[in-house]
C-alpha cells in the first residue's frame, strides 16, 4: 500500500488548525450567540476555549503515539474498540463535512455584498475547486492554508486595531443579564468554533517531526485562536448597537463598515471569504482521511484506502467526501445540520479524553512523545464538562447525534463485525481493573476460613454419599479448627404434630448419630449431629442456618423435575434465601482428592470457588488445576491479561497450581471439580445448572456465595463485556 508523504511542517500545521477554526467562529457564529447570551458571548468564547484544553492535550498525546491518518477515529478505535471507533469515524466524518459546507454557504452572504451572484452555484463552485486542490496533494493544500491564514489574520488585525478605540462601554452593560443558562447555551453553540483545533491530527501521517510539530500546532493554535476570538468578539460587541448584528448573516462586515468605512468593509469581506474557504479546505483535507483510516482497518470498503500513485493522496476518500459536501450544499439546510454535528463533536471530544485513560491503563503498546499533564484529572474534567455541554445543545441536536450513532452501529453490525476481531485498550484496562478487584476479593476470602459449616441432609442417602458430604465440610473447616454441623431434615405433613416426632427416636436415628460420631474421629474435626423435623424443609434449613450463624451450607444438588419447576425445588429455594454461602454437590464420592479442578470460561474464578478449592487441596496435599475451555478464543491482549491473572492467582494460593485447557469431550484426571453457580434467577428456576464443561466423571461442587458477597450489577456487566 502506498504511504502518504510527510511534507507538512509546523507552519502548515499551525495554518491548518487556525484556518479550520477562524471561519465560522468569527464570521458566522457570533451573531447567533448574541441572540442567546448577549454581551456575555465574549466570556462564552473564553470558556469554550478552556473546555477544549483537555481534548487538545489528549489528542496531542495520542497523535504523537500514533501519527497516522484518521486522527479522532484512530485514537477512539484503538482506545475504545471497533464499535465506538466506527461511531467516531462515521460521525466525525459527517460532522466535518457539515462544517465545511456551512463555511462555504455562510461565506456567500459576504460575497453578495459586493457582487449580485446566485448563492448556491457560487458555493458549489468553490467546493469543486477545493476538492480538486485536495486531490492534487496535501503539500499544495498546506501551502494554500498558510497564504490564506496570513492574509486573513492581517485583515482581522487591522479591523481589531482600527475599531478598538471606538468601542462604547455602554454596549457591555447588563453583561450577564441572560444568566448562567444563557452563558452555557452560548458556550455550547460556539464550542464548534474550536472543533478544528485538533483537525491536524487527522493528517498526522503527513506531518514532519510529529512528536514536536503536532503538540505545538494544536496547543499553539488553540491559545492563539482563543485570544483572537475574545478580542474580535469584544470589538464586535463594543462598536455596534446591541441589536444591530444579532442574527445578521454578515456581522463582522457590518461592524467594519461602522468603524472603518467602505474600505474596511471590503477588507473584511475578503478576509471572511478567505477564512471560510480555509475552513472548508481544512474540513475536506481532514474529513477525507477518516474513510481512508477506516478502510485500512476494514471498517469501510477497501477502495477508500487507495492512495494515488500520481498525486500521493487518497483520491477515492476525497472524492466521496467531496460528493457528500456538494449534496449538503445543494439540498440540505446546512446551518441546522451543522448544529447537530457540533453536538456529536462535543461527544467525540469527551471520548477522546476517555481514550487516553484507556491507553494508559491498558496493556496496549503506547509510547507517546508528548504526555498530557495533570493525568487523569485533566481527562476526567474534559469528559464531564463535555457531557454537561451536551445538555445545553437542545433536544434536536441530541436526537440528531443519536441518529448518527444508531446509523453507525447498524453499519458496524452489518459490515464491520464479521470482518474485524479487535478490541480497544479500554476493554483491556477495564478487564485488568476487574481482575485486580477479583484478586483482592479472593485474597480476603482465602484469609477468612469457614468456621462452621452445615451439612443439610434432605433425603435418605447411602452411607458413602453421606460420608462424602461430611468429608467435604470437614476439609473446609480443618485449617481453622472449625465445626461441622450435620443435620438430617425430615418433613412431615402439616396435620402431624412436630412434638411427637421430636420425642420419638428410632433405631435409624441412633445409627445415624453413631455414624456421625465415627466420622468425627476419622476426620479429626469437631462434628455435631442433629435432626430437624418440620413441615417445610427449605424454611427449616434457612432458619437453622440463621439461628446457628453458620458460614456455609453443604447439600446435594437435586436435578429439577417437572414438579420442582412448577412448585419450586427445596435446595434451589435455599440457595436464594440462605443467610450464608451455599455449596451444592453432584455427589459421586469424595475420598482424599489429589486433583482439584477450578472450572472457568476464560474469566476470573469466583473468590468463594477459589477458597473452597484451596481448602480441598490444602487438606489433602493436592494440586489445583485452573481449567479454561480448549476452544476459547480471544485477542492476544486478552490471553496475556488472563495469563497474568492466573499467575497472580497461583502466587496467592499456598498449594501447587497449574493451568489446563479442557475440551468438551476430553477425559480429565480431576478428582473434584469446583465451579461457580449461576446467579440468574429465571434461568436457575427453569433450567438445570448442569456440571462444568466437560462432564468430569467425578464429584462437582457448585458454589453460590451469599448475596452480600456477590458482585454488583455493574461489575457483572463489566465482566460479561470484557471477558
Amino acid at each position: 500500500m502506498k504511504e502518504l508523504e510527510r511534507d507538512l511542517g509546523l507552519p502548515s500545521v499551525l495554518a491548518i488548525s487556525i484556518g479550520a477554526m477562524i471561519g465560522s467562529g468569527i464570521f458566522i457564529l457570533p451573531a447567533l450567540a448574541l441572540d442567546i447570551a448577549g454581551p456575555s458571548v465574549i466570556f462564552a468564547y473564553a470558556l469554550a476555549g478552556l473546555l477544549v484544553v483537555p481534548a487538545a492535550l489528549s489528542k496531542s498525546e495520542m497523535a504523537t503515539a500514533m501519527p497516522e491518518a484518521g486522527g479522532t477515529y484512530i485514537y477512539i478505535e484503538r482506545g475504545m474498540g471497533p464499535l465506538l471507533g466506527t461511531i467516531a469515524g462515521v460521525g466525525t466524518w459527517f460532522s466535518l463535512s457539515f462544517k465545511g459546507a456551512l463555511a462555504l454557504v455562510g461565506g456567500v452572504p459576504y460575497l453578495l455584498i459586493l457582487f449580485d451572484l446566485p448563492a448556491e452555484p457560487v458555493a458549489l463552485g468553490l467546493a469543486v475547486v477545493l476538492i480538486l486542490i485536495n486531490i492534487v496533494g496535501a503539500k499544495q493544500t498546506g501551502r494554500l492554508q498558510v497564504v490564506i491564514v496570513v492574509v486573513m489574520l492581517a485583515a482581522l488585525g487591522w479591523f481589531a486595531a482600527g475599531s478598538a478605540p471606538l468601542v462604547e462601554s455602554a454596549n457591555y452593560a447588563d453583561f450577564f443579564d441572560d444568566g448562567i443558562g444563557g452563558l452555557l447555551a452560548a458556550t455550547g453553540l460556539v464550542f464548534v468554533s474550536y472543533a478544528g483545533v485538533t483537525k491536524v491530527a487527522s493528517v498526522a501521517e503527513e506531518v514532519e517531526d510529529p512528536g514536536r510539530n503536532i503538540p505545538l500546532g494544536i496547543l499553539g493554535s488553540l491559545g492563539f485562536t482563543t485570544v483572537l476570538y475574545v478580542a474580535i468578539v469584544f470589538v464586535l460587541v463594543g462598536v455596534t448597537d446591541p441589536g444591530t448584528i444579532a442574527g445578521s448573516d454578515t456581522p463582522v462586515a457590518i461592524a467594519a463598515e461602522a468603524t472603518l468605512g467602505r474600505l474596511g468593509e471590503i477588507v473584511i469581506i475578503i478576509a471572511a471569504m478567505l477564512a471560510l474557504i480555509s475552513t472548508a479546505n481544512a474540513g475536506i483535507l481532514s474529513s477525507s482521511r477518516y474513510p481512508l483510516a477506516m478502510s485500512r482497518d476494514q471498517l469501510a470498503p477497501p477502495s477508500l484506502a487507495d492512495v494515488s500513485d500520481r498525486f500521493g493522496t487518497p483520491v477515492n476518500a476525497i472524492t466521496l467526501t467531496g460528493a457528500v459536501l456538494l449534496v449538503l450544499i445543494a439540498f440540505v439546510p446546512i446551518l441546522d445540520i451543522a448544529k447537530l454535528a457540533s453536538a456529536f463533536q462535543i461527544m467525540v471530544f469527551a471520548l477522546i479524553n476517555l481514550a487516553v485513560i484507556a491507553f494508559r491503563e491498558g496493556n496496549a503498546e503506547y509510547e507517546p512523545e508528548f504526555t498530557s499533564p495533570l493525568y487523569p484529572w485533566m481527562q476526567v474534567f474534559g469528559a464531564i464538562t463535555g457531557a454537561l455541554l451536551l445538555t445545553q445543545m437542545g433536544s434536536v441536536a441530541l436526537i440528531g447525534a443519536a441518529v448518527i450513532t444508531v446509523g453507525s452501529v447498524l453499519w458496524y453490525l452489518v459490515y464491520v463485525r464479521s470482518r474485524v476481531d479487535r478490541e480497544g485498550a479500554a476493554t483491556d484496562a477495564v478487564r485488568r481493573r476487574v481482575g485486580r478487584d477479583v484478586l483482592t476479593e479472593t485474597e480476603a476470602a482465602v484469609d477468612t476460613a469457614s468456621r462452621e459449616v452445615l451439612v443439610a441432609l434432605t433425603k435418605n442417602l447411602d452411607e458413602s454419599r453421606e460420608r462424602a458430604l461430611v468429608a467435604i465440610a470437614a476439609d473446609m473447616v480443618r485449617a481453622d479448627d472449625g465445626r461441622v454441623v450435620v443435620a438430617r431434615f425430615e418433613e412431615v405433613p402439616d396435620q402431624a404434630p412436630l412434638t411427637e416426632n421430636v420425642t420419638t427416636q428410632s433405631s435409624t436415628d441412633l445409627s445415624y448419630e453413631t455414624r456421625i460420631e465415627g466420622l468425627a474421629e476419622e476426620f479429626d474435626v469437631d462434628i455435631e449431629a442433629d435432626e430437624i423435623v418440620s413441615h417445610d424443609t427449605k424454611h427449616a434449613i434457612v432458619n437453622f442456618a440463621r439461628e446457628r450463624g453458620v458460614d456455609s451450607v453443604v447439600a446435594e444438588h437435586e436435578p429439577l423435575r417437572l414438579r420442582s419447576r412448577l412448585f419450586g425445588d427445596p435446595i434451589d429455594w435455599v440457595v436464594r434465601h440462605a443467610p450464608c454461602d451455599v455449596l451444592l454437590v453432584d455427589n459421586l464420592g469424595y475420598d482424599r482428592p489429589q486433583q482439584i479442578a477450578l472450572s472457568g470460561d476464560g474469566d476470573p474464578y469466583p473468590p468463594l470457588a477459589v477458597d473452597v478449592a484451596g481448602a480441598f487441596a490444602a487438606a489433602n496435599d493436592g494440586e489445583i488445576s485452573l481449567w479454561y475451555p480448549a476452544d476459547w478464543q480471544g485477542t492476544e491482549t486478552y490471553r496475556e491479561t488472563i495469563a497474568e491473572y492466573q499467575t497472580e492467582l497461583s502466587e496467592l494460593l499456598s498449594v501447587p497450581v497449574r493451568t489446563e485447557s479442557v475440551g468438551s469431550d476430553q477425559q480429565t484426571d480431576a478428582d473434584v471439580v469446583v465451579r461457580r453457580g449461576t446467579d440468574q434467577r429465571l434461568r436457575g428456576a427453569l433450567f438445570d445448572d448442569g456440571p462444568a464443561l466437560p462432564s468430569p466423571g467425578c464429584t462437582t461442587v457448585t458454589v453460590y456465595p451469599h448475596e452480600s458477597q456477590r458482585p454488583g450489577l455493574v461489575r457483572r456487566l463489566l465482566e460479561r463485556l470484557t471477558f
